[in-house]
């Protein structure tokens, strides 16, 4: 079964987690010094916020799903589009070790198709960056959020 994935990036993590706490009805299922996370079931969502310096905002949207085989199906679902997938195996992101797929849609929005493997005691790679999404043929525009544009130097994890 699928889960739907919102990654939201602010800038007052304690006030975040008290308005979406409420808003949930729930305390948030992962909480770190920089991070927090709700897996909830109605709706079917993993909400995420994290305060790592990017711009506020929409920092990427996803599919989560629960096996392999699940996540070969959306990655044959993203090799049918127009514009690049980006594999990423085993990465290390948001406290999570993960299998992804990545692709950014029309508008610029970066998707995320994964499977989550374990959990980390670490945000990310070394780079103490303020979001995962690659951007091998995408700029980076405010946060993380990549746009259409010439390849930049570097990813953001």
């Amino acid at each position: 079964m699928k889960r739907l994935h919102v990654h939201v990036a602010v800038d007052d993590l304690a006030a975040s987690i008290k308005f979406y706490s409420a808003l949930f009805a729930a305390e948030p299922t992962v909480a770190k010094d920089d991070y927090a996370k709700w897996m909830l079931d109605d709706p079917r969502v993993n909400f995420a916020i994290s305060a790592r310096g990017a711009a506020p905002g929409l920092n990427h949207l996803g599919v989560q799903v629960e096996n392999a085989d699940e996540l070969a199906e959306m990655n044959a679902r993203l090799q049918k589009l127009d514009g690049e997938v980006v594999e990423e195996m085993g990465t290390a992101c948001c406290y999570a070790k993960s299998d992804k797929y990545w692709a950014t849609d029309p508008t610029g929005i970066a998707w995320e198709t994964y499977r989550t493997l374990d959990s980390i005691p670490v945000f990310g790679g070394q780079e103490a960056s303020g979001c995962c999404v690659p951007e091998p043929a995408v700029a980076k525009a405010s946060g993380c959020i990549p746009v259409k544009a010439k390849p930049a130097a570097g990813g953001c994890c």
